[in-house]
């Protein structure tokens, strides 16, 4: 916690940077939400009242349109009788000639729902329409005969418009002759009522855009001015931080040129001088092979030996370098045959734990847990003088975590109680913090514990393991 704590502290610098942008920042979000909402109800009120009206407006030329159809063959059906054929053929022919403007006319149900008039779609008539609906499952021909059979009424719905063979909203008005068991009506296209809403929308949006440009580019404004103030008071934070970055790239230099030192040493110690070894059995050999020395065969099994022992010796540095095995099996194994190494070279009571992964780990996080764990053992090896060392590795709801604890005598504390490591310790530090992960250490003269946690996002979700998915996962 402390440690988190140091690391979210600010500079003078910061704070009052964001003592002087923050308020800012908030007010004028708080301000631009309030007025594009005021502005944008304000806006939906007027166009929801414009287009009431417009519609209205239709519907009462609708409802006109119908009493001067009525007006033209009221004689003949107030003396036709319900079975006058006559009569409802002058009327349907009446009815067909009645057409306005570009797409106005007057159409013609039976109760069946057989159509008798439709001048501008003549494809309808004589055919049963009962059930018919439009492109969005709206009822038409039954909803027309129920408003006919209740004395009359409006009804919207998707309709083709004869002047273009386009699809546009239709508002119809529905009358029903009881005797002749007829829907008599007629509808008016409201596209250009539709379109007149909806520039007035866009021109609201417009507008709301507009005020919200403005507002930002005077908070913008603003903001610059307080960087620049800014600026002038962190110049001395700027070169600090210069500075560590120096110091940081350095880091990484001391820490290449110490795996380079540590792999030369290796190779010097180890391999040469197994490799000498071999050439001195193989030349004795010869010379007892040319000698016809009976002991040749020995010098031959003692070289073979030798470098039997030379490929093993690379086999290490290279399982050091990159074990094939984590990439093979994953993290679980991978640190199972690091801590059976260790245990095997230094004699210390070693003992892994792990619980299978779900969902494996990705690249990234396998080798830095790796890493981090060969790092701890090492420093354990060196420092700690310990005689028992637990690893644990597992996955949960959160991510992954890795454990390492040892008895050992602890790593020395500064003067803040936090603790006192090398570059080791800071190289732990850095791979967990690439990650987005934490990093703990708790040590004192009983032991330590370290405990490295990677976020779930570093867990691979069971379709990204490809054609791994069929195998046991691990991490």
């Amino acid at each position: 916690m402390r440690r988190l704590l140091s690391h979210l502290r600010l500079s003078y610098g910061q704070k009052l940077f964001m003592l002087a942008t923050v308020p800012l920042i908030l007010a004028v979000a708080a301000i631009s939400v309030l007025v594009a909402s005021q502005s944008r109800q304000l806006a939906e009120r007027e166009i929801r009242a414009l287009e009431t009206k417009l519609i209205e407006a239709k519907k009462a030329e609708l409802k006109n349109y119908l009493s001067l159809a009525r007006t033209a063959f009221i004689n003949i059906y107030g003396r036709a009788a319900p079975d006058d054929e006559d009569a409802k053929l002058a009327v349907t022919q009446i009815l067909s000639a009645m057409l306005y403007g570009q797409d106005g006319y007057f159409y013609v149900f039976d109760y069946s729902g057989n159509n008798l008039v439709s001048p501008r779609q003549t494809y309808l008539i004589g055919k049963n329409w009962k059930g018919m609906t439009d492109l969005n499952g709206t009822p038409i021909t039954d909803k027309l005969i129920t408003l006919a059979r209740s004395g009359g009424g409006y009804h919207s719905f998707d309709w083709i418009k004869p002047s273009t063979g386009e699809t546009a909203r239709m508002v119809t008005y529905s009358i029903g002759f009881q005797d002749w068991r007829w829907v008599v009506g007629t509808g008016v296209f409201i596209d250009d009522v539709l379109e007149s809403v909806a520039a007035s929308r866009a021109e609201v949006e417009e507008r709301v855009r507009r005020t919200s440009f403005y507002i930002v580019a005077i908070t913008v404004a603003a903001l610059l001015l307080v960087f620049l103030s800014g600026m002038v008071i962190t110049v001395r934070e700027r070169r600090l931080a210069d500075a560590k970055l120096k110091a940081l790239t350095q880091r990484v230099f001391d820490a290449q040129e110490e795996e380079r030192g540590r792999v030369a040493r290796e190779l010097h110690d180890g391999i040469s001088q197994i490799l000498v070894g071999v050439r001195y059995a193989l030349d004795t050999a010869r010379r007892r092979f040319a000698s016809g020395d009976a002991r040749a065969p020995q010098m031959l099994d003692k070289g073979l030996e030798h470098l039997s022992g030379a490929i093993q010796e690379v086999r290490r540095i290279s399982r050091d370098l990159r074990p094939g095995v984590l990439d093979d099996l994953g993290l679980g194994p991978a640190i199972k045959a690091l801590t059976d190494d260790f245990g095997a070279r230094t004699g210390i009571e070693t003992r892994f734990e792990t619980v299978v992964f779900r969902n494996r780990l990705d690249p990234d996080a396998k080798i830095a847990l790796y890493r981090i764990a060969q790092e701890a053992l090492t420093n354990i090896e060196r420092h700690a003088n310990a005689t028992r060392v637990t690893v644990d590795v597992r996955g949960h709801k959160r991510g992954a975590t890795l454990r390492i604890s040892d008895n050992g005598h602890g790593i020395p504390l500064d003067r803040n109680g936090n603790a006192r490591g090398g570059l080791g310790l800071r190289n732990m530090q850095e791979r967990v913090e690439q990650l987005d992960g934490t990093l703990r250490i708790l040590s004192s003269r009983t032991g330590t514990v370290i405990v490295a946690e990677v976020p779930l996002t570093h867990i691979l979700t069971p379709q990204d393991d490809g054609p791994e998915k069929t195998r046991k996962a691990s991490a």
